[in-house]
């Protein structure tokens, strides 16, 4: 059946998932929150890494407070054979946020691959898609970019004790 959390490993989910400390030592913080030491904390997240029970750990910026106002998720119609190829080089881009493949919707929507850029300017976001627009090549049909006016509240699932 899989991996399943024990009672200390729920805890630490809750403790962790809205965000870690932003202190020093944040991983010694949510120790002395759960009253284990840091050590423990620190296996213990890597034992949920690696059964999937969390999928990454990682840093939610938001961009608008950094200065990147112009904000695109550019959309692809990329030919299938080789979209896992040029996709995984799209999410190797510096300046590629997120990218990731998804189904497509026919008739309505044809685009399967997408990818997140940000820039200071709409200038620096042209650039950016030419340069993916360049990669892909032939094997993409046609494109479009959605640019986002606001940032959303960027959760998922939440656990409660």
């Amino acid at each position: 059946m899989g991996y399943r959390p024990d009672e200390l490993d729920r805890k630490l989910i809750v403790a962790t998932q809205g965000g870690l400390p932003l202190s020093p030592m944040p991983y010694a913080d949510i120790a002395a929150q759960l009253g284990i030491d840091e050590a423990e904390v620190l296996k213990r997240m890597q034992n949920l890494l690696d059964n999937g029970v969390i999928r990454r750990i990682g840093v939610v910026p938001n961009h608008y407070t950094l200065g990147y106002t112009f904000n695109g998720m550019t959309v692809w119609d990329v030919a299938d054979d080789v979209i896992d190829q040029l996709g995984q080089q799209v999410g190797n881009l510096p300046f590629v946020s997120h990218c990731y493949r998804r189904p497509r919707h026919l008739p309505d929507w044809s685009y399967n691959l997408f990818a997140m850029v940000h820039g200071k300017t709409r200038a620096e976001v042209d650039e950016q898609i030419s340069v993916i627009r360049a990669l892909l090549g032939e094997a993409c049909r046609q494109s479009d970019v959605l640019f986002s006016q606001r940032i959303l509240k960027k959760t998922g699932l939440r656990l409660q004790l």
